[in-house]
């Protein structure tokens, strides 16, 4: 895992209370992958890498993206989850992206280069259910969720930002509309949002030419 000066920590008060909250052993979580008392780990089907980008300043793009750690099991994956800072506690511009293993979260990686994402934007009020989104996501993919069209996914991030925070979920291939709408409706529907909180896909392509501020969705749901 990485330093504790390159991604924030939970404190001590904090991770105790996590403790008590999470889900107890056997205990379902909406369908989400949970422990069972046994000494052996529970392996999940991919491999995932857990980043952290913090925007500074001084360093180039790629200087402030690092890698915290990788796991494969669902008791890594927790004692993972447990150690980190809950995402609506980091600093402004600050990011968390679990992709699969050799998948790193940028447009350039070959994996993402022809796919988009599903995009999620928040309201700037709404932070307190931030963590609850997060989770969920990433129980979506870790637990493969998809179903056939698991394969498709690359990863997901959740971007802190002033105006408004961001959830997306990355895709590999932004013309096969059947996966990537399949893939949207589960999205929408695993986070609980309202039918009339639109969410929209963006091919990766469309978000590096734009010249506006905003990209034009591909699909919507």
């Amino acid at each position: 895992m990485a330093s504790g000066d390159e991604i924030p920590a939970k404190d001590q008060k904090e991770q105790s209370k996590e403790e008590q909250e999470k889900p107890k052993d056997g205990q379902s979580t909406g369908g989400a992958l949970t422990t069972t008392p046994s000494s052996k780990k529970h392996p999940l089907q991919n491999k995932w890498a857990l980043w952290f980008f913090k925007n500074d300043k001084t360093k180039s793009w790629k200087d402030n993206l690092r890698l915290v750690t990788s796991f494969d099991t669902v008791e890594d994956f927790w004692g993972t989850y447990n150690h980190i800072q809950a995402a609506s506690k980091l600093q402004s511009g600050c990011d968390y992206s679990l992709f699969k293993e050799g998948i790193e979260p940028m447009w350039e990686d070959e994996r993402n280069r022809q796919g988009g994402r599903w995009l999620l934007n928040t309201q700037k009020n709404s932070r307190q259910d931030l963590d609850r989104l997060w989770v969920e996501t990433l129980m979506l993919l870790i637990g493969e969720q998809f179903g056939e069209y698991s394969d498709s996914v690359c990863g997901a991030v959740v971007q802190i930002r002033t105006k408004g925070d961001k959830l997306a979920i990355w895709t590999s291939n932004a013309s096969d509309q059947d996966t990537n709408l399949s893939i949207g409706r589960k999205f929408k529907e695993r986070l609980g949002l309202p039918r009339k909180l639109v969410i929209g896909y963006q091919a990766h392509e469309d978000t590096m030419s734009k010249t506006g501020s905003t990209t034009k969705s591909v699909f919507s749901l």
